[in-house]
């Protein structure tokens, strides 16, 4: 398998932004409705916890698989990997099919963490769970997930993994900044009701 083309097959798949097509299937705007964001949180809001659970699920699997397939045909710890990764992750934030306007990528990082490492990942989503039993928001629960995973990949991963974690909590932190501004406010939409 060529390095390249599985970079860009990566890229495309990161770019469907499943959110978005399962709620046009049910005839709703995503982008016009809660928080006006295309991830799994949103459609819970829009379309109940069911449709929220497929749409994570697709949207791990973005990230994941390519990862298999990197992993199968180039190993763990290579340079293909770490551009498998990253642009499966990129291609949900700025999207080709949807005018680069993407989501935060939690869902599809976690695809990602999961094909790297399944042990982190599993620490990581208790992390998640953890928080958000005690705080109810979900941005919260993901920027302490994302923080967990990146620095305990410090030191469970190889360089290059660590490095593309690394990159990815960044880009997370960064598509979270209006949220952390809430959560600093007070104003952060929660699911504790």
């Amino acid at each position: 398998m060529d390095a390249l083309l599985l970079v860009v097959f990566a890229y495309l798949l990161g770019s469907v932004l499943f959110g978005e097509v399962v709620a046009k299937s049910k005839g709703v705007d995503l982008r016009a409705v809660g928080s006006g964001n295309v991830g799994a949180t949103n459609v819970a809001r829009a379309l109940g916890k069911k449709y929220a659970l497929l749409v994570f699920l697709l949207d791990l699997f973005k990230g994941f698989f390519p990862i298999l397939l990197s992993r199968f045909y180039f190993g763990l710890d290579s340079w293909t990997t770490f551009f498998v990764g990253l642009f499966a992750f990129l291609g949900h934030l700025y999207p080709v099919f949807h005018g680069f306007r993407g989501g935060k990528g939690v869902a599809t990082a976690f695809g990602v963490l999961l094909g790297v490492s399944p042990f982190l990942a599993v620490l990581s989503l208790l992390v998640w769970l953890l928080v958000f039993k005690l705080k109810g928001y979900v941005s919260l629960a993901s920027l302490s997930a994302c923080t967990f995973a990146v620095v305990l990949s410090l030191f469970l991963l190889p360089f290059k993994l660590f490095l593309m974690s690394l990159i990815i909590g960044v880009f997370i932190f960064y598509k979270h900044k209006d949220n952390i501004r809430r959560l600093l406010e007070g104003t952060e939409l929660g699911f504790k009701g």
